[in-house]
């Protein structure tokens, strides 16, 4: 949902003061609302996975929504998980990074397919974001993209049985019908 038509910028986002959540992309400012239960609940063995094995090997640190991405001026995002490897470790100030993580996962819900699938894949290619995982709850599926010469390739997939894997994160792999099945409490 778009809230104004003004080309807003990173300054005018912490401006903002009223307890939501926004991302600015390309100077839009879009207001987030509250992920659902099976969105969080995919994101919280998504990230308990991948953080035990960053902290296992110490390659760096796991972080999970909210939580700023800087990308420039005029576009802020909150993937729902970050990977920011030891070395891009320094780019993180004030609480924030500045800058490209070097893995980001988002989970699609139906208000957010296109911006995920199309307008943060170009934002998250152009930033150099080295790999870029999109979970499709609805479809019980994960795509991971790696950055080749600038430009993304499908790097994994996996629908309903298998097993997807990271470039980035070397011998990671997520068995993607445990991750779907974990999210159904009932």
């Amino acid at each position: 949902m778009k809230v104004k038509e003004k080309v807003w910028t990173y300054k005018d986002y912490l401006e903002l003061n009223d307890n939501k959540r926004y991302e600015v992309i390309n100077g839009r400012l879009y207001e987030m609302p509250a992920p659902h239960f099976e969105h969080q609940v995919i994101s919280k063995y998504l990230f308990l996975k991948l953080n035990t094995f960053v902290e296992h090997k110490s390659l760096g640190v796991i972080i999970y929504s909210p939580f700023d991405v800087i990308l420039s001026e005029d576009t802020v995002v909150q993937p729902d998980i970050v990977f920011i490897s030891k070395e891009n470790l320094r780019n993180v100030k004030e609480g924030r990074l500045y800058g490209s993580p070097d893995l980001v996962v988002e989970i699609v819900s139906p208000t957010s397919y296109y911006r995920d699938r199309y307008e943060k894949f170009r934002i998250y290619e152009e930033a150099g974001i080295k790999e870029y995982w999109i979970v499709y709850p609805g479809e019980k599926a994960i795509e991971v993209w790696v950055l080749k010469e600038g430009k993304y390739e499908l790097h994994s997939i996996a629908s309903g049985k298998g097993k997807v894997k990271s470039e980035v994160l070397k011998g990671f792999e997520v068995d993607v019908e445990g991750i779907f099945k974990e999210n159904n409490p009932k």
